[in-house]
């Protein structure tokens, strides 16, 4: 915030958009940038990108800084699907750091953000202008190195940064105060540029920021093209109001066009349309766009968010353009899987998939199941983790989509990166009875593990166990599953016995005759202690008795299995 992002933009930009440059009443009164401001710079094309004598234009997003608004940011960046990232259309970010304060917590949360949403950054040191001129040399190579610092560990290490004052003397100095910088950071941005790859095949998807009304014309909606391609006459969706409307007319920073496309700022104009009922969202192909009340993501954790993600937590997840409150459940392949290749894109409903109570990540307290696999005390980390996610409210948004998980509700000034995953949409339910109709596919399973002891022997090939089962326990659901004795025997649970939740155990193999002595011994000491008051003898009676035999009972069950049918391997 008030680093002097909009000040850049102004002194950077030839053409204004209607967006551009806090427009938004309430944006002027606090001076803040409320909503994300449009414009562009068209300089001379480098020789490097066409040997052609031509334009080459950028268009200039001005992204709020304040926190509370930065599902204005990932909203707007859109999940374009398509393509290698879900951003999209972000070709390049410009961090604008104020060079007397350095990175704060937002910068933090604008590089993770970067760092999800695009592939290259330049990093702007503005308001250099405060510094005094005698030590301003110095003072910009301590930042530099700083920042040099900071970017070491992320995809941004080595990009360029360029020191500037877009308003030297601040916002109430006159205009014929000359930007200083400001033409060294374009050779630095044409440096930079690329032609991105473009594609206009796909679903028609447009981020609308703007919509107002033009006499005599109809109502304008301008925004950036997330994907596919629009043409004069087609008609588009506005999915929130399921209502459709025909392209009458667009333009591309006011010149006529009949086409546009995924990357294009456009505005589109429909009639019969009231501007107020959409200030920002989508608009789309008819039908291309779904409203979902809970999703499959594939996830990673953001590495600065500190503390674990807990299954049952509540996030606010910005999904599309929308950011809802929402309830996760973490799971994993299942052990044996860990080290699979990851599946890009796709769910695959035909595997097993091991419930986690968090997050697993280098700090987490890996489960039970998962210290199986540990060898040297190293903790094995699957490569791919999934959750499931259950909206409060339904979301509508594309099939493939980018999601953010962060906790906005953390104090702004905790100096903490409030932004804790980020995946992919791979599956959204758009059934309200999702519970019912579409969970039961979904074969997340917890591994039950249950322990009791042997009581006594009743002859070769069985025994009576005890503390296995609460005595309301109904044991017939459990009859024919397998257990282990510590002793090594397997054996079959064979029906309850007497009514305090008892029961027998049938050894096929028989008992070894270890066991059956270790068993006898130890249930004579049983009854012999079992007279009258033990007295002191008793007891070393007791401490010398042998170890109890443990029956060890391990079966999985399904999380969403409406039957709760017990499964052993």
């Amino acid at each position: 915030i008030d680093s002097g992002k909009t000040a850049l933009a102004r002194a950077l930009s030839t053409t204004g958009s209607t967006a551009a440059f806090d427009r938004a009443p309430q944006s002027r009164a606090r001076g803040i940038t409320l909503d994300l401001g449009f414009s562009c710079l068209r300089t001379a094309l480098p020789p490097r990108l066409g040997s052609a004598p031509g334009q080459l234009q950028f268009t200039l997003v001005d992204c709020p800084g304040h926190a509370s608004l930065i599902r204005t940011i990932i909203g707007g960046k859109g999940g374009g699907g398509g393509g290698d990232s879900p951003a999209g259309i972000i070709d390049l970010m410009m961090l604008v750091i104020d060079v007397t304060k350095g990175m704060q917590t937002q910068s933090a949360e604008c590089l993770v953000i970067g760092q999800i949403a695009c592939e290259k950054m330049v990093v702007v040191l503005n308001k250099i202008d405060l510094l005094p001129e005698a030590k301003r040399q110095s003072a910009i190579e301590k930042m530099t190195k700083k920042m040099q610092k900071t970017l070491e560990n992320t995809k941004f290490c080595g990009c360029p940064i360029v020191a500037v004052a877009a308003k030297p003397g601040g916002p109430e100095a006159p205009e014929s105060e000359n930007p200083l910088g400001v033409s060294e950071l374009i050779e630095v941005l044409k440096s930079q540029a690329y032609l991105p790859s473009r594609d206009p095949s796909g679903h028609f998807l447009m981020a609308v920021d703007h919509c107002f009304s033009i006499k005599g014309q109809g109502t304008v909606m301008t925004g950036t093209i997330l994907s596919g391609s629009v043409s004069l006459g087609d008609n588009v969706e506005i999915p929130a109001l399921k209502v459709t409307k025909k392209v009458k007319s667009m333009q591309m920073f006011h010149t006529p066009v009949t086409y546009a496309m995924q990357g294009d700022r456009v505005g589109i104009c429909v009639t019969q349309f009231d501007p107020k009922l959409l200030e920002r969202g989508l608009i789309c192909t008819p039908e291309s766009l779904h409203t979902i009340h809970a999703a499959i993501i594939s996830l990673k954790k953001i590495q600065y968010f500190r503390g674990a993600l807990q299954t049952k937590a509540k996030f606010h997840i910005t999904v599309g353009h929308e950011t809802v409150m929402g309830r996760v459940m973490f799971f994993s392949p299942a052990p044996a899987d860990f080290n699979e290749e990851i599946q890009e894109n796709v769910f695959d409903f035909e595997k097993d998939y091991l419930y986690q109570e968090e997050y697993l990540s280098k700090d987490s307290n890996s489960s039970e199941e998962n210290k199986e696999n540990d060898q040297a005390g190293e903790v094995q980390l699957p490569r791919q983790q999934w959750a499931l996610l259950e909206f409060e409210k339904p979301v509508t948004c594309p099939k493939l989509c980018l999601v953010i998980g962060s906790k906005l509700d953390t104090d702004i000034h905790a100096n903490t990166c409030r932004l804790a995953f980020h995946g992919v949409l791979l599956q959204g339910m758009e059934d309200k009875n999702y519970v019912e109709t579409f969970l039961p596919k979904l074969k997340v399973y917890k591994l039950k593990h249950k322990e009791g002891q042997v009581e006594r022997v009743m002859d070769d090939y069985s025994v009576i166990g005890r503390s296995l089962f609460k005595k309301e326990t109904n044991i017939q659901i459990f009859v024919g599953l397998k257990v282990k004795l510590s002793t090594g025997e397997d054996g079959i649970i064979d029906g309850g016995f007497g009514q305090s939740g008892k029961f027998k155990i049938r050894i096929p193999d028989g008992l070894k005759p270890d066991t059956k002595m270790l068993l006898t011994v130890a249930s004579k000491k049983k009854s012999k202690t079992g007279k009258g008051d033990a007295t002191k003898e008793d007891e070393n009676i007791k401490n010398d008795s042998a170890q109890p035999v443990i029956i060890s009972l391990l079966f999985k069950r399904y999380v969403f299995d409406t039957q709760k049918k017990m499964i052993q391997s």
